[in-house]
């Protein structure tokens, strides 16, 4: 039992035999001062959490509130297994593309083998709710067109799991490949030019991933780094320089594909337009703060903060077009 100077030498940070000097809240066990987190920002994740499943789980159905649209089957499920599996290619191709931007020094922890398997599974979890939907059993969902896309995108990234699991990471690009094409292929199952929709969802998505991917996984080196700020901010130079001609990438293909799947009549009253101008406000709103990261840079200043909150609106992007993709095509809606 400690005597009352052995008390007051533990409270002043002195550690006792045995045991490990602090010297307050968020101290590292060498008594160096740790990372603290601001008061509120659990709760703020938790509370940010709980909104993106709602949004995933309901936002289908909020959509066609009023436009007279078919109900589409299990639209919260499909919406968040497409979630997932948008969010496992992001982090992946983003991990293989930050990796290079990282070039020389410590890398953070990958998460490509975890991001390949929950894209494997919400891949399979949508052949199941396909085969539930359809009243049909598993080998007859994959005779199905969907069902063999999805099958395609569920063995793609195993595949890419293999690869980097297997300390092999680039030849995972060539399965994540397949993978954005056949979920480009799955989008646009419509009889009017298809090809040009399919080659426009391939450019957008990659496009797209390597935005949002690339950002989380430079976030995480600059972290990483944050003893060698200079470092540091190389890598977040590098990568601006880079998104920035991502962001005419997606602008791009984004205004190709809505003036080909959008009738100008069903803008605001069909799910599709809804679901599309919440989509382009959030990426509205991270290409200003992508461009003021740009800014803050070229001016020596810290851009960390705006890169940040960019990096959580493009996970709300990601959400959103995970729903535009389960909403009714809204070609129907402008001629019936």
């Amino acid at each position: 039992m400690p005597t009352d100077d052995n008390a007051a030498e533990a409270r002043a940070g002195v550690p006792e035999p045995g045991g490990s000097r602090t010297t307050g809240p968020g101290a590292t066990a060498a008594g160096r001062p740790g990372p603290t987190r601001p008061a509120g920002r659990g709760a703020a994740v938790v509370l940010g959490a709980v909104a993106a499943l709602l949004l995933v789980l309901y936002g289908a159905g909020l959509a066609t509130h009023g436009t007279g649209e078919l109900r589409i089957p299990a639209a919260g499920t499909t919406s968040l297994l497409r979630a997932a599996v948008f969010t496992a290619l992001a982090l992946h191709l983003g991990e293989l593309a930050g990796a290079a931007l990282a070039r020389t020094g410590p890398l953070p922890r990958t998460l490509a083998l975890p991001a390949a398997l929950v894209g494997a599974a919400g891949s399979a979890g949508q052949i199941v709710v396909l085969a539930v939907v359809s009243d049909l059993d598993i080998p007859a969902t994959y005779g199905t067109r969907e069902g063999g896309l999805l099958l395609v995108m569920a063995n793609g990234f195993l595949l890419a799991a293999g690869c980097a699991g297997t300390g092999r990471p680039r030849l995972a690009l060539v399965p994540l490949a397949a993978v954005a094409l056949a979920e480009a292929l799955r989008a646009h199952p419509e009889p009017y030019s298809p090809e040009w929709g399919t080659a426009l969802t391939v450019v957008h998505l990659i496009a797209a991933s390597l935005w949002a991917g690339g950002l989380c996984h430079v976030l995480r080196t600059m972290w990483l780094r944050r003893a060698a700020p200079a470092d540091a901010r190389a890598v977040l130079t590098r990568y601006a320089r880079g998104a920035l001609w991502l962001l005419v990438v997606l602008a791009a293909t984004g205004t190709l594909s809505t003036l080909r799947r959008l009738p100008p009549d069903v803008v605001l009253t069909s799910a599709y337009g809804r679901v599309l101008i919440a989509k382009l406000v959030l990426v509205a709103v991270a290409s200003v703060l992508a461009l003021v990261a740009r800014r803050r840079l070229r001016r020596d200043r810290d851009a960390h903060g705006a890169a940040r909150v960019e990096l959580a609106v493009l996970a709300g992007v990601v959400l959103v077009s995970a729903v535009l993709t389960v909403v009714p095509d809204p070609h129907w809606l402008s001629t019936r």
